[in-house]
């Protein structure tokens, strides 16, 4: 009987797995949540196929472009970042600045002075504190 109780109160973590804990619970609610969208508003999707072709026209293909360009490099760049200074997160940390900053450039309508100061302030301090949140104070492993 204790055995039982002990064993279901222990934890035990796969070290090199624990980084993937948090997205795949985000992936399995956004897949929870996409399924009640798509059944719930089933007939106004259905109803937008007009709207959805002049919004692929009207498309910012540069930004869209840009954003997706982006978002792979900093995926691919990461784990490189993370082998180089491993079990640190600083591949996370390290890539997410520049990330933070070109994509901030890229939707920035004023390149210069107060704007460009802001993004780079944020690209600089939202980092930091999510490194130093999960990496830190909850001890995951980041990339």
């Amino acid at each position: 009987m204790d055995g039982g109780l002990s064993s279901l109160l222990a934890v035990s973590v796969d070290f090199s797995e624990s980084h993937l804990f948090f997205p795949r619970i985000v992936f399995a609610v956004l897949v929870v949540l996409f399924l009640a969208v798509l059944v719930t508003k089933r007939r106004e999707i259905a109803a937008s196929a007009g709207r959805l072709r002049q919004e692929v026209r009207d498309t910012d293909r540069m930004r869209l472009l840009g954003t997706i360009g982006l978002t792979v490099a900093y995926f691919l760049t990461m784990p490189v970042v993370g082998d180089v200074y491993p079990h640190s997160g600083l591949g996370f940390y390290l890539t997410s600045i520049p990330y933070l900053f070109l994509l901030s450039l890229l939707y920035l309508h004023v390149r210069r002075g107060r704007p460009l100061l802001i993004a780079a302030v944020n690209a600089v301090v939202a980092p930091s504190v999510a490194w130093y949140v999960l990496a830190r104070l909850f001890n995951l492993s980041l990339p």
